[in-house]
């Protein structure tokens, strides 16, 4: 029996509604790892090549013979948006064969809510915040709910793996099938694994099974690819007027531009116009920036508003708004976004995506990608990338267009091996134990210690937290009222405690800022971070507003619309980037290759790049001399191991080399002045990294280094040992160091 004869009738009637002549590589192979093993299964596939209905039609086709007595399947998502999009996908496919589906977030009706807890069925999709406030405020529920949950998937699982989000979504599902009593399939979905076998353990932890990785041949996909540069055109003085004539710039017409025009601003808007298009941007700030400046071109050529505008912190009306306007086939918008708009969403048929300088990672670059490309286009993405005009006394490392450099790194390791970055486990996850510590007290009621401990230092991704690290946890939570001991010498959530886990933000475990919600007349428009007083402006929703009242009690701010540009704030957004990019960044700069996708005045602007490291000497030694006693080094390392080396120059070696004004520009480069030769410099760094030293001397007097959205909550002993030995990559900074004994 073939896969397809396999499928429920209504499932067949549905690919042959939708005219489909065969089935996908990927819906063949997840047919017969569901159908023919009892086993996980992690499903990997470029964007829109059909997961999710590979996954669920022999889920849904099973449920059809054999009707689970509660809810059969949880799908679990990242963003709130991904959910929408496939509730009303899924919903199209089940209603024929009356199995519900019910979507629970933040933005979803009570009463919708209310009807799945009543009758508790078919799939529920989800985000890990929800499903953590739903274990906490529905704990004695849990049985009645998924008492015969028989699968479980999770939406783009790459997304969850680099940091607590993930480990928060297995801890999660770990709990809820121990109070469920049940052991359900898991099933992961994504388009950018690193590394499939690495997913696969993970996305097997505490369920006793392995997991099938069926090997999906993908047909070869032409990309339309381009990057161009720009510099940031603003008031020049008369010497960088002169500079800049000899240097590749975009003219912007006088009479289609704002007054000071940012020239790649006007790119971006010449080629969107009577397109459907994403803008992708990496912060918030930038977002809204980058929208207000493409409506004052808008403006500037009379023209009507074709920018939508889509971010996390905004409402959920403006986000629902973007993705219903860019679903219409009859409009040509084009919106600007962050991350949100990164995964899975379906939104229509885009024509091109623009990137807004680098991603910092290769699986952004190549899910943003995938945004475009449906429906027979091929995928097409636009690199914008733009940069100030070095002044001409900028010292060497300030003329090196970095941005461009990691553009052309991100597309270059996919390309010529297929490299994405591996998922990284290797963490002390405190923060996320404080956290799960927390909800378990809070769910359950009174424990003993040891049948906390049993709760939840069992779980399966706090296998590398010792009994006596977390003994150390509790007597700081016991000292600081987060936890209370009772007459019968059992565990409750303390007074401290409580003021936490009885907010709303307790369910998240990223990092937020204190946020305001921005209102307009009756419309809210969204939150911001750190408001400023009555009369001063605000940038949200991709316009410009003034304060006129701020009620810190209530959180809120009141607004009225004014014309105008002025920047955003919402909290840091800080990038990881992998070694293997910086070291391919290096390799750009070195080798005399030309890149097809590179434009004019990129191809101009690497040209000159290449021709200032030949000069530096920067291809021959990592440090080289600014002049004087001033030094820069180029480790060439990714985030952490950079953090780990400017520790280390500081902590070990800052004495021995007389180093003083040390600046980094993270992670390409550290500026200091210093009082040795170059070679004392490399042989007083082995000297130093061969000794066998405690990462936590890498931590500076009386610093707590605070990373994780909980630490502070944490004593700080375990603050320091989760930094030392989680996130600093020490091993790999030594052995970069030790890779240049030979220029001693």
């Amino acid at each position: 029996m073939s896969i397809f004869e396999r499928y429920a009738p209504f499932i067949q009637d549905f690919i042959y509604r939708n005219n489909w002549e065969s089935l996908r590589a990927i819906q063949a192979a997840a047919g017969d790892a569901i159908f023919n093993t009892d086993e996980n299964v992690l499903l990997t596939a470029s964007t829109a090549s059909g997961k999710t209905e590979a996954a669920f039609f022999p889920i849904l086709t099973l449920f059809s013979e054999d009707m689970p007595r509660s809810v059969g399947a949880i799908y679990i998502a990242p963003l709130k948006a991904l959910i929408n999009d496939q509730f009303t996908r899924l919903n199209d496919l089940c209603e024929e064969a009356d199995i519900p589906v019910w979507h629970w977030h933040g933005d979803v009706a009570q009463s919708h809510k209310s009807k799945m807890l009543k009758n508790p069925s078919g799939i529920l999709q989800i985000t890990p915040e929800s499903l953590e406030a739903m274990l906490l405020r529905k704990h004695a529920l849990i049985p009645k709910l998924f008492g015969d949950l028989r699968f479980i998937v999770i939406d783009e699982v790459h997304s969850l793996m680099r940091g607590d989000r993930g480990g928060q979504t297995i801890c999660l599902i770990e709990r809820l099938c121990r109070m469920a009593g049940v052991n359900p399939r898991r099933i992961g979905l994504s388009a950018t694994i690193g590394s499939p076998e690495a997913a696969g353990e993970f996305l097997a932890y505490g369920t006793g099974r392995s997991t099938v990785i069926p090997k999906i041949e993908s047909k070869g996909v032409k990309w339309r690819l381009s990057m161009e540069h720009f510099y940031i055109c603003q008031e020049n003085s008369p010497d960088e007027k002169e500079n800049a004539d000899a240097l590749p710039v975009l003219d912007v017409k006088t009479d289609t531009a704002p007054e000071h025009a940012d020239s790649g601003m006007g790119y971006i808007f010449e080629h969107t116009r009577g397109k459907k298009c994403l803008i992708f941007v990496n912060s918030r700030e930038e977002c809204e920036a980058v929208t207000t400046t493409l409506r004052s071109y808008c403006e500037a050529n009379h023209e009507p508003d074709r920018f939508l505008i889509h971010h996390g912190n905004l409402s959920a009306a403006y986000r629902e708004t973007a993705e219903e306007a860019m679903k219409d086939e009859n409009t040509f918008m084009t919106t600007c976004t962050t991350a949100t708009l990164e995964l899975g969403i379906d939104i229509g048929r885009l024509e091109r995506a623009f990137q807004i300088d680098a991603p910092f990672t290769v699986s952004s670059f190549l899910q943003r990608m995938g945004r475009t490309g449906r429906r027979d286009l091929p995928p097409e993405m636009w690199f914008v990338i733009r940069e100030e005009l070095p002044e001409p006394r900028s010292l060497m490392p300030e003329t090196i267009p970095w941005k461009l450099l990691q553009g052309i790194a991100l597309i270059q390791v996919y390309i010529e091996e297929k490299w994405v970055e591996p998922p990284k486990f290797d963490r002390l996850p405190y923060s996320l134990l404080y956290h799960q510590t927390m909800s378990t007290l809070a769910s359950c009621g009174e424990l003993t210690p040891v049948e906390l401990a049993l709760r939840v230092l069992t779980l399966k991704y706090f296998h590398r937290i010792t009994q006596d690290d977390y003994r150390i946890l509790l007597r700081h939570l016991l000292e600081n009222d987060h936890i209370q001991r009772t007459d019968e010498g059992g565990l409750i959530v303390g007074l401290a405690g409580e003021r936490i886990v009885n907010s709303f933000r307790f369910y998240a475990v990223f990092q937020e800022n204190e946020e305001y919600t921005v209102r307009w007349g009756s419309q809210e428009l969204g939150t911001i971070v750190m408001p400023p007083p009555a009369g001063e402006k605000i940038a949200i929703a991709g316009h410009v507003w003034i304060v006129e009242e701020v009620d810190h009690k209530r959180r809120l701010v009141y607004c009225e619309q004014i014309k105008g540009k002025v920047p955003a704030y919402f909290g840091d957004c800080p990038g990881d980037i992998n070694t293997k990019i910086l070291l391919r960044m290096q390799e750009v700069l070195r080798e005399d290759k030309k890149y097809p996708y590179l434009m004019k005045n990129a191809a101009a602007r690497l040209a000159q790049a290449r021709q200032t490291a030949l000069n530096s000497g920067v291809l021959q030694t990592p440090l080289i001399c600014l002049g004087g006693n001033m030094w820069c080094l180029f480790p060439w390392l990714g985030t952490y191991a950079f953090f780990a080396m400017e520790r280390f120059l500081k902590l070990k070696c800052a004495d021995k080399l007389g180093l003083r004004a040390m600046d980094s520009s993270r992670p390409y480069y550290i500026q200091f002045t210093m009082k040795v030769t170059p070679q004392e410099f490399f042989s007083i760094l082995a000297e130093e990294a061969q000794k066998d030293f405690d990462p936590i001397e890498l931590i500076y007097k009386g610093e707590v280094p605070i990373f994780e959205k909980y630490d502070e909550f944490l004593p700080e002993s375990l603050v320091k040992k989760g930094f030392a030995y989680g996130i600093l990559n020490i091993s790999e900074m030594k052995e970069r160091i030790l890779s240049w004994r030979t220029l001693i």
